[in-house]
């Protein structure tokens, strides 16, 4: 069966210590995972060895950065680099999430180089791709997902590709409510599968985990996380309640 992950994705929230208490809270529920369950912390850099220390000792629980920088290194201050998330023992990174490619103009080719990056320093990419209102009110949004795949990962060779992690987040319901229908989330991820299979073949793409990205919520993670091609969820503001993000762990199938 393929990896179920229910990601946190903290954003730039919580202070060190409301974090630590955030982390206890949640393991303290002490959910047992089976070999292909998986929870991810995406955490801000400040948090990564704090949460890296906390969790090493819980099975199937990991920690994530939520960037890496595309460059190796250089005069790129306040950059982090995936070399340096490597030496710290950091072994996931979220590639491209809608709200880099917005405020901070990330392309697809830039995204191709930190995938290239991350590999290199053997992290997994958490890569994100998805579309907003206006591509999905004109109907285009396999054509413009199908692009963000194949400008930023077909690239690489199956090997690789068959190890990352997919995120698909619809645009317009990150943080505003709105979350995609069960059968939108199948129907886009069925898609994305599709696009992969093409290039890699089914072997490959039924091995690559696609998760669903748009108000995952402890009520409706279930019936989410029930669709064929959803492997769980990258969860934002939900994740920051352990309440709701341990429920959100609890339904992964």
């Amino acid at each position: 069966m393929r990896k179920q992950i229910a990601a946190a994705n903290w954003k730039m929230n919580c202070t060190f210590q409301q974090g630590e208490k955030l982390l206890d809270e949640i393991l303290g529920a002490e959910i047992p995972l089976a070999d292909h369950q998986l929870t991810i912390f995406a955490v801000p850099f400040p948090y990564l060895l704090m949460t890296r220390s906390e969790v090493e000792e819980e099975w199937n629980y990991n920690v994530a950065a939520q960037n890496c920088h595309h460059k190796k290194s250089g005069a790129y201050t306040g950059e982090v680099s995936a070399e340096m998330l490597h030496s710290m023992n950091i072994r996931y990174c979220v590639v491209g999430h809608s709200e880099r490619r917005e405020y901070n103009q990330e392309t697809n080719a830039m995204l191709a180089d930190k995938v290239n990056l991350c590999f290199e320093n053997f992290i997994t990419p958490i890569f994100c791709c998805g579309e907003p209102l206006n591509i999905r009110e004109a109907g285009t949004q396999n054509d413009f997902v199908s692009a963000q795949l194949k400008e930023s990962l077909f690239h690489l060779g199956a090997d690789k590709i068959k190890t990352i992690i997919i995120a698909y987040e619809p645009i317009w319901a990150i943080g505003t409510g709105k979350t995609a229908t069960t059968e939108q989330a199948q129907e886009i991820h069925q898609y994305l599968r599709s696009v992969l299979a093409a290039q890699y073949g089914d072997v490959v793409a039924n091995e690559i985990p696609i998760l669903y990205g748009g108000s995952v919520k402890a009520n409706n993670a279930k019936e989410l996380f029930s669709c064929p091609d959803v492997d769980g969820g990258l969860v934002g503001g939900a994740s920051l309640v352990a309440a709701e993000f341990i429920e959100i762990i609890k339904a992964l199938k």
